[in-house]
This record gives structure tokens, sequence and C-alpha cells, in this order.
């Protein structure tokens, strides 16, 4: 089951994925006279086909594909953290297939996102939002990364910033 916990000005609450666009859950009114933050990062599941040879799944379409200078593929031990940056210029399209714990900061606010073992979700990350991914386990995290900027390791165009 999906899930979306944001915290904003230290109130904690849980929303439903964006894909179901509402927030909070309803029912729920805990966030009850807070502000609804406004997200920049899209998140949005992919079609991915099973059968008993494993999965498949097209991490962008050909509308992504024009303008990407970098791609990468991040394979993700149990426990472990990937990310923990935020890019200075360029948009980040990251596919990632759970399970997985993705923490995005945007304008100050925490949200977690969980994206379930055996699905794969597209998020498109905009330049300034920290971002980190954890592998909960039990099995291997899968991560495909799509940037408009190339990678120049003489000068990185990434901020570390621990958020996860």
């Amino acid at each position: 089951r999906s899930r979306t916990r944001t915290s904003h000005k230290r109130t904690h609450g849980t929303a439903r994925s964006e894909r179901f666009g509402c927030y909070p859950r309803p029912g729920r009114d805990d966030l009850a006279g807070e502000p609804m933050p406004t997200f920049k990062t899209v998140i949005e599941p992919i079609r991915t086909h099973h059968d008993h040879r494993g999965s498949l799944f097209e991490p962008v379409d050909e509308s992504h594909l024009g303008d990407k200078r970098n791609v990468h593929v991040v394979l993700t031990e149990p426990g472990c953290v990937r990310g923990n940056h935020r890019h200075l210029a360029g948009t980040e399209i990251t596919a990632i297939t759970g399970p997985a714990q993705v923490r995005l900061k945007e304008d100050g606010v925490l949200r977690d996102v969980e994206v379930p073992a055996g699905e794969t979700w597209r998020f498109t990350i905009p330049a300034g939002v920290t971002h980190a991914y954890r592998n909960p386990g039990p099995g291997m995290m899968v991560l495909i990364g799509f940037n408009t900027e190339a990678h120049d390791p003489a000068q990185p165009g990434a901020v570390r910033e621990d958020i996860l």
C-alpha cells in the first residue's frame, strides 16, 4: 500500500500518494488550519509488466528523452541510503523500483514517499529539491536516473544535504 507522509511546520500528517490527487487523506483533519503545501516534484506510478521471468518497465517515454544529458543506474543494498543532495540546475527524472523510502525537501517541507516492493514509480524532481532514497529491504532497490545536465566530476552540480 502506498503512503506519503508530509511534515509541515512540525505538524505530521499522512496523505495518499499524489497519484490519487488528495491531501490530506479524506476523513483526516490533523492538518486542519494548516496551509496546503504545493509540491514541485511530480510522482507517478509506472506500468510494470510481470511474468515468470521477472519484470519489465519503461522508465521514461519519448517526451522525456530529448533533453537528457546523463543516465545512471543505481543498485542499493538493504538498509543503505543514496542521494542526500539537491541539484543546482537541471531536472532529474528518477524511476525507482521498491521497496524504497523516498524523502524530498521542497521549500523547507519534508515529505516521505514509500514505494512498495515490486512497484515502480517515476519522480520528476526540479533543481533545488533535496532528495534521498533508502532501501528498507529485504531485496535490492533499483533506481534509474535521467538528468538534463551532464555529469562533470570536476564541477559537480549537486549540493550535499543530509535529510535521510
